[in-house]
């Protein structure tokens, strides 16, 4: 038994935005010394070389990495980093601060190891994240942006937050996402309509002087037809890769009773449905286009099942709060015991596999 498992039981006595809250100021603390960031390194780190992975100019030590969501603020990259994750994506960030929806606005599904989340982009906002990034400098691993829009923007006006964000943390990014799938922000438009990304790719294409890898998260809704226009308008504007899949509105086969509240479905019940969105986009890419799959990881078995579809890194959120901080360490050191079973050399050897 591992001293997190003694210690959920508690943690999940409290709300969940205040449990989240509280564990993010011990990692704070715990990152706050070179002492205490070393001591996390030296229990949770698991390094082999056949788990490193190149991509988007950069190499990842692990293709584990922390989703968007848990870090909103940049708050924790260097104790994520610490906790042996390969790669932190922080965000959404916004170019203003906002309150986000109203409390109670997370919720854990114990019943289907799952969390409901309807944050609604709550947050510090880009200047004081790109000051924090500024003052505490960039972790040892990759560094992800995850950019949004505000709640109240219009159609017109979300292309001009997208860009204000992006200008302002791509020099700080190893890599950005687009997050037009969220389903916990106002619906005032169709955020993934065909028209509405040929605008944000064109608009960011022409501020990308630096060459910045733009990537675009998607829904595990969305029909497949929709999912092969976004990448054929992503190809046309040479966007580097797609974050597959985003939280889910859909509540089939649940049985805790918090699956009545609103807002997207993370967890193990999304795992097979963003596998299948990975393959299924990997087999329409030819495996050209690189994905990071997300959805349901908690486990090296899933995070395999993900690499094997076409994913060549891999996210979670859920599971690393149902399975603490050993997470990514046990994770990583069962895909190594995984690829050499099935004679891969490296996670890139396996990545598509299981594709026809």
């Amino acid at each position: 038994m591992t001293l997190y498992s003694r210690v959920r039981p508690l943690a999940f006595t409290l709300p969940p935005e205040t449990a989240h809250d509280l564990g993010k100021r011990a990692l704070r603390v715990a990152q706050s010394t070179w002492p205490t960031r070393a001591a996390l390194s030296s229990a949770y780190q698991y390094d082999h070389p056949a788990l490193e992975v190149d991509l988007f100019g950069t190499r990842f030590p692990n293709p584990v990495g922390v989703a968007a969501g848990f870090d909103k603020n940049a708050e924790v990259t260097h104790a994520l980093a610490a906790l042996g994750f390969g790669f932190v994506e922080i965000g959404t960030v916004t170019p203003y601060s906002q309150q986000g929806n109203d409390r109670p606005r997370l919720f854990r599904l114990r019943q289907d190891d799952a969390m409901i989340n309807r944050m609604g982009f709550n947050g510090h906002g880009m200047e004081r994240v790109r000051e924090r990034l500024e003052r505490d400098g960039a972790p040892t691993v990759p560094l992800g942006a995850n950019v949004g829009k505000m709640n109240s923007s219009s159609e017109t006006e979300a292309i001009e937050d997208y860009r204000r964000v992006f200008d302002r943390l791509g020099p700080f990014a190893d890599y950005v996402v687009v997050n037009v799938s969220c389903p916990n922000t106002p619906d005032e438009f169709d955020e993934s309509s065909p028209e509405h990304l040929t605008s944000i790719f064109e608009t960011l294409a022409a501020e990308n002087d630096d060459d910045v890898p733009i990537l675009v998260k998607v829904s595990p809704d969305s029909p497949r037809e929709s999912l092969f226009d976004l990448v054929d308008i992503a190809t046309a504007f040479d966007i580097d890769g797609i974050v597959a899949t985003n939280t889910s509105t859909s509540r089939d086969g649940l049985t805790d009773p918090n699956r009545e509240e609103w807002g997207g479905l993370s967890g193990a019940p999304l795992e097979d449905r963003s596998t299948e969105v990975v393959r299924a986009l990997a087999e329409y890419t030819d495996g050209e286009l690189p994905i990071i799959g997300v959805g349901g990881v908690d486990s090296a078995a899933s995070a395999y099942a993900k690499i094997r579809a076409g994913a060549s890194l891999v996210q979670l959120y859920t599971g690393f709060v149902y399975n603490g901080p050993s997470t990514a360490k046990r994770i990583n050191r069962g895909l190594v015991s995984l690829l050499e079973r099935d004679g891969f050399e490296s996670v890139a050897d396996a990545v598509g596999a299981d594709l026809e």
